[in-house]
C-alpha cells in the first residue's frame, strides 16, 4: 500500500524530484497504521529559511490525515533529508500511540461485553 495523495509544496527552495521520492518512501513506512479501507492523505512542505546562512536552515512540515484525524510534524535541520527523517520518527511515535489507544479501547470493550454475557447482567 502506498500513499495516493501526497502534495508537495516548496517555499524559497528548489528541491528536486529525488527529494520528493525520498520523502514518499519514508512516509510509506507509516502506512502500517492504516487499514485498507481507510483513506490517507499527506501534505509535505519544504522551506529554506533565508534569514540564516548556517545551522538549521531546512524546514520540513508534514501533515497526514487518516479518516479525519490529523497527524502533524514540523522539523528544522541542516539538510532536508535529516529533517524528513526526524519528522517521520515523530509521526511514527504519534501514530503508534493513537493505534495502541484504539486497540486497547476495543479490547476493553470486548472484555466488558464478554463479562456481561457470562454473568447475565
Amino acid at each position: 500500500m502506498v500513499f495516493q495523495n501526497i502534495t508537495f509544496k516548496h517555499t524559497n527552495t528548489e528541491v528536486g524530484n529525488g527529494m520528493d521520492a525520498y520523502t514518499t518512501e519514508k512516509l510509506n513506512t507509516l502506512l502500517k497504521y492504516v487499514s485498507e479501507d481507510q483513506e490517507a492523505k499527506a501534505e509535505v512542505e519544504y522551506e529554506k529559511i533565508v534569514a540564516h546562512r548556517t545551522g538549521p536552515v531546512c524546514r520540513v512540515e508534514v501533515n497526514i490525515w487518516i479518516e479525519g484525524e490529523l497527524y502533524r510534524s514540523e522539523n528544522t535541520q541542516a539538510t532536508f533529508e535529516a529533517a524528513v527523517d526526524v519528522a517521520r520518527d515523530e509521526l511514527d511515535q504519534e501514530m503508534r500511540k493513537a493505534h495502541k489507544r484504539r486497540h486497547s479501547l476495543l479490547r476493553r470493550g470486548g472484555r466488558k461485553i464478554k463479562e456481561m454475557m457470562r454473568f447475565g447482567q
